[in-house]
């Protein structure tokens, strides 16, 4: 290597002898390219060969641009942040006066924040943005770009205000701070925090309102920049539908989740047919994800079994849309198999769906739901041990989600519970509870008040199985959330029967009767579709063709136990998260 670095010195030299005053500079530049591009790369001599255009004393204009291309090859390509920091830090700074040389410090400056926010430094990315954005409107690609960068920024500190000011046209004030919003809102469901991104939702819903109101050919750009749209105004819409599903999901108001899934649908449809942008077949997946476990929890898994094999049909019709969906997919999948008990299978497709995502917070919500497989299977105690070490919400929790957390205080008491520790139990429940209840996450709340009061049955306290059992039968209604219902009523029947009231009883019991006829008729319908046969695909591509089966191939017999282990496909973080990651992706 030592030999290499010198022969590429000698002919740097002898290019700086020959008549062109840049020809050694080239000759580096070009070195350092093909040692960039090999197979495999060759950093360190990539490296080499641009740390030696400075014993050559450049012009300033080429010092600075050096400094932005060693910072970049350390960056992308080494571990050593530090010195990458350090040269994207004396390219921000360098002098240069020359108007076609500004873009080195926009570029500088948008790779020097990135890495000051991976290094937890986002008080220094942000000046650093703003003064960037100052400088840069006479360029209107990046003074956009680092504008978007800065509402990235902004999505993790709450009450703060977009830079919208910067642009003059008022369509893009107002898309700017759709743009913000919707960061800052799926931060927020990312986060589980339903409850407090509800002014931020609202601010969202009432901007897409004002832009629905302005009209693009009543203003006349005074500059390049005003041209800029980072998404028509019409695919706006349907983002704020899907980012309004989410919450509405999350919060457990599914009617209401139905309803803007229902709006989202028909308006992509319309879209659609103008519009090939692969940007709206990622918003129909996402809808679909969302709407399929709503389905799932008010008892409508044939419809969702439906769902779910059009998402497949999405999918097959995009790679890329199917590489980003698949650990999805083969979630929804196990989810479903969790409501018509082939647990085997949903293993097979959490186990699958585990193999296929490298995020954080779908994985930990894969995690919780199989935990809730194994507690059903009742045998797999070490398996099951080991998940629940992984995601112990006492300490060490893997990720930032308020509600997955939640789902993992719940999930220990439904261990504790079946185990007879009802002390233990309920200390559980109790946290679920209390974090359920301060975000607003009323399905958690619902399945929490449902099994603390089947502990207090159980203890024989009555009365304070009713206090439980009552509001986790109003609540499950509210949803609706069928598995906590016919739950409920079961433990209501029991309750009222104990304690001598025979028409209460007779009346709980009817419900109870209602509950089980639905889902059973549900099951025969979802077990008898050719899609059913989904459950037993987890390798590669969705199948093209899905051959029709002979009826159910689960007991239903054990249907109506299957609410007490249904209860932690509570549906939110992961999904969201992916979403975000995508948009943020996609748009900056």
């Amino acid at each position: 290597e030592q030999s290499q670095k010198a022969v590429l010195l000698n002919a740097a030299a002898m290019a700086a002898g020959a008549e062109a005053p840049d020809s050694w500079y080239l000759a580096l530049l070009g070195f350092a390219e093909h040692f960039r591009t090999s197979s495999p790369p060759k950093i360190r001599l990539c490296v080499h060969c641009l740390q030696a255009v400075f014993q050559f004393k450049p012009p300033q204009r080429v010092e600075a641009r050096t400094h932005l291309q060693l910072g970049s090859v350390l960056y992308h390509h080494t571990k050593n942040s530090e010195l990458a920091r350090t040269h994207l830090e004396k390219a921000v700074r360098a002098r240069v006066q020359v108007a076609q040389f500004e873009d080195v410090k926009f570029e500088a400056a948008s790779l020097l924040s990135e890495l000051y926010c991976q290094q937890n430094l986002v008080d220094s990315a942000k000046p650093l943005l703003r003064k960037a954005i100052q400088i840069s409107q006479q360029t209107p690609y990046w003074h956009c770009r680092l504008l978007f960068q800065l509402a990235v920024r902004h999505t993790h500190t709450p009450h703060t205000h977009t830079h919208s000011h910067s642009l003059g046209n008022p369509i893009q004030k107002e898309s700017l701070r759709v743009f913000f919003l919707v960061l800052q809102v799926t931060h927020y469901l990312d986060a589980g925090q339903v409850k407090s991104v509800k002014p931020c939702l609202k601010q969202l819903q009432q901007c897409i309102q004002t832009i629905s109101t302005l009209h693009d050919d009543e203003i006349l750009p005074s500059n390049s920049a005003d041209l800029f749209h980072w998404l028509p105004k019409e695919h706006m819409c349907v983002l704020v539908y899907l980012v309004t599903v989410m919450h509405s999901m999350q919060a457990g108001y599914l009617e209401k989740a139905q309803k803007y899934t229902d709006k989202a649908l028909m308006q992509l449809e319309k879209l659609k047919m103008l519009d090939c942008s692969p940007i709206l077949s990622s918003f129909q997946v996402i809808l679909l994800e969302h709407i399929i476990m709503c389905r799932l929890v008010t008892g409508h898994k044939a419809t969702a079994l439906q769902e779910i094999s059009q998402v497949c049909q999405l999918c097959q019709q995009s790679p890329r849309l199917f590489s980003n969906h698949a650990a999805q997919l083969h979630t929804l999948l196990g989810l479903y198999c969790i409501s018509v008990n082939c647990m085997d299978n949903a293993e097979a497709q959490f186990t699958t769906a585990l193999r296929l995502t490298s995020h954080q917070e779908l994985w930990a919500f894969i995690v919780t739901n199989l935990a809730s497989v194994y507690i059903r299977e009742g045998n797999r105690h070490q398996e099951l041990y080991n998940l629940l070490e992984r995601i112990n919400p006492d300490h060490n929790f893997p990720v930032s989600s308020h509600c997955l957390r939640a789902a993992a205080f719940y999930i220990r008491g439904l261990l504790s519970f079946f185990q007879g520790r009802y002390n233990e139990a309920k200390r559980f429940l109790r946290e679920t509870l209390k974090m359920s209840n301060a975000e607003d996450l009323n399905r958690l709340t619902a399945c929490s008040l449902v099994l603390l009061g089947h502990i207090f049955f159980v203890l024989g306290n009555h009365r304070e199985s009713n206090n439980m059992v009552v509001p986790a039968m109003q609540l499950a209604s509210k949803i609706p959330d069928m598995s906590v219902q016919l739950w409920s009523s079961a433990l209501l029947k029991d309750l009222n029967e104990a304690c001598g009231n025979t028409m209460e009883a007779h009346e709980a019991a009817q419900m109870h009767q209602n509950f089980s006829q639905q889902l059973l008729q549900d099951h025969i319908a979802a077990c008898s579709l050719p899609e059913h046969n989904l459950i037993s695909w987890t390798e590669g591509p969705p199948p093209v063709q899905i051959q029709a089966q002979n009826g159910p191939t689960t007991s239903l017999a054990t249907l109506s136990h299957t609410h007490t282990h249904t209860l932690s496909h509570t549906g939110r973080g992961p999904f969201t998260c992916r979403f975000r990651s995508c948009i943020v992706q996609i748009l900056t």
